[in-house]
């Protein structure tokens, strides 16, 4: 049994964790939960910190527990937010669960015959049948309106202040408020039928967790644990999990593995430095090793490299890493002629995503179009025909990343994903053709 809690500090990925659970994780095997969101049809980025830990636990020797809130879906978790997000019918929320197993079941192994097999549950099992009296009388009862008020989660949105009134917040409603008292009553209902110990999460999630530890203490007459891990914060001050799109998804149709990768890649040195420890299993005399590596010559980027590629990895596959790589290769100027045939049309348009396009008929394509009225006449590529001949004879014009002359003539063969044709001037100068 490989110490958990050691493994997860090294990472630094502890924040808190109640007194004692150290020891009781070396004793055993131990069972421990994690709560996913089943709002969206597919986990982002910001959800891979909790996935890791579940991930961890598993490798050290221990039974990983992933709850997909199905109830506390149709509710919304204060924690963190200023307002109530949309609740979700039950259609919905269950084909958003067999989505997130999909995606977890890349980290987790929900299939194999030992005992520390993951188990997937879903809240709204247990809670669909409770009726509200029967919830207040045998839950509600046991945990005072004080003990709730003093949650962090709860007095930020209750008692809002003078920013926050000045902002629209909009305070907490009676069906917010009683997030915790569900959320632990979770914990106890897999502590009485799963024997889960622990519940894991982000630091934001204490309050939740230990209202959680409160009812297995009072109810269950047992001991229960809690550990958090630290909100992922950037460098710069800009939110983890963010691009210029909006969240980073798992899922490929969402975010393509080459954005995916390109997210990892461009991460600053000191954000690299401690996501290659929280989101890969590298041991850590290897990722020292990289470290210093990259400290030594940082300009090539080996850290970010690295992180990139085992993440990427991870999430998809290595078929769709190496495109991914090609795909960036095609970006800086190295790759070939094959590479971009080899794209597909979303990755394609991600790598020249804000290039310059024109449409140009089909039929002209067809009939061969000449290069010099690809570049000018037809498009507005270069300036004029003069400059079009001028750059020819220099030989820095490129079609589909070949060089070519005065004489040559685009056709059908040319097209990339049958409507594409990339021009280049120089290195860095491109020029999309959309053939319609």
């Amino acid at each position: 049994m490989k110490n958990y809690i050691q493994e997860l500090t090294w990472r630094g990925m502890i924040h808190d964790t109640m007194p004692g659970v150290e020891a009781h994780l070396l004793e055993q095997m131990r069972s421990a939960y994690v709560g996913f969101d089943p709002t969206a049809d597919s986990l982002h980025i910001g959800n891979l910190v909790p996935i890791m830990l579940l991930a961890h636990f598993q490798r050290c020797g221990h039974k990983p527990i992933a709850l997909v809130g199905g109830a506390t879906g149709m509710i919304g978790d204060p924690s963190g937010k200023s307002s109530e997000r949309n609740l979700l019918d039950e259609p919905t929320l269950r084909h958003n669960q067999e989505a997130v197993r999909r995606q977890l079941s890349q980290f987790l192994d929900f299939d194999s015959s030992a005992a520390n097999t993951a188990d997937m549950v879903n809240n709204y099992d247990w809670m669909k049948d409770f009726s509200f009296l029967d919830f207040i009388r045998d839950v509600g009862k046991h945990i005072t309106v004080n003990y709730m008020m003093a949650k962090d989660s709860v007095k930020n949105r209750i008692r809002p202040d003078a920013e926050d009134s000045a902002s629209g917040s909009e305070g907490m409603s009676f069906t917010e408020f009683t997030y915790q008292l569900v959320q632990g009553y979770d914990f106890l209902h897999l502590y009485n039928h799963n024997d889960c110990s622990v519940q894991m999460g982000g630091s934001d999630q204490w309050g939740n967790i230990t209202t959680g530890t409160e009812l297995v203490r009072r109810i269950g007459q047992g001991k229960a644990y809690a550990i958090t891990c630290p909100l992922i914060t950037k460098a710069d001050g800009s939110k983890f999990g963010k691009s210029e799109g909006g969240n980073v998804w798992l899922d490929p149709e969402r975010t393509s593995p080459y954005k995916f990768y390109q997210y990892w890649l461009n991460s600053s040195d000191e954000d690299s430095e401690k996501y290659i420890r929280i989101f890969t299993f590298l041991d850590q005399p290897t990722i020292d090793a990289l470290i210093a590596e990259h400290r030594e010559a940082p300009h090539l980027r080996v850290l970010q490299k690295k992180l990139a590629s085992e993440i990427t990895l991870l999430v998809h596959s290595d078929d769709e890493l190496q495109k991914a790589i090609a795909a960036s290769d095609i970006l800086f100027g190295k790759g070939s002629s094959d590479d971009l045939r080899n794209l597909d049309e979303k990755t394609f348009l991600d790598v020249f995503d804000g290039v310059p396009q024109a449409t140009v008929p089909r039929s002209s394509i067809e009939a061969g179009l000449d290069i010099v009225a690809a570049l000018a006449t037809d498009t507005g590529f270069l300036k004029s025909n003069s400059e079009a001949r001028r750059a020819l004879k220099e030989n820095s014009i490129s079609v589909n990343k070949s060089k070519v002359g005065e004489e040559f003539t685009l056709g059908n063969t040319d097209l990339l994903s049958d409507k594409f044709i990339l021009l280049q001037r120089g290195k860095k100068n491109y020029f999309i053709l959309r053939a319609e």
